[in-house]
């Protein structure tokens, strides 16, 4: 059994633009559903880093040590010593 990787979604298009979908995806080989998958990444690509959403979980907890950002390397290699000892 295969897992399902794509979630469905309902769209609702103007009769000219579900005319002018069809007939591209004829024309290039492809479900009307992968151009509609290839126009949102499009879109998500051209939002502006500052306003990507995942920048929303930057901040939203502290660890306690002050410098992680700077010195993660060394703070992982510390922590896993701590681990295996």
């Amino acid at each position: 059994m295969s897992v399902l990787t794509k979630k469905p979604l309902q769209v609702y298009l103007r009769k000219d633009q579900l005319q002018a979908l069809r007939a591209l995806a004829e024309k290039q080989g492809v479900s009307m559903a992968e151009l509609v998958r290839q126009g949102v990444d499009k879109l998500l690509a051209e939002v502006p880093v500052e306003e990507d959403p995942a920048l929303d979980i930057i901040g939203i907890f502290d660890s306690g040590v002050g410098d992680l950002a700077e010195k993660h390397d060394e703070h992982i290699v510390k922590w896993l010593a701590e681990e295996n000892c």
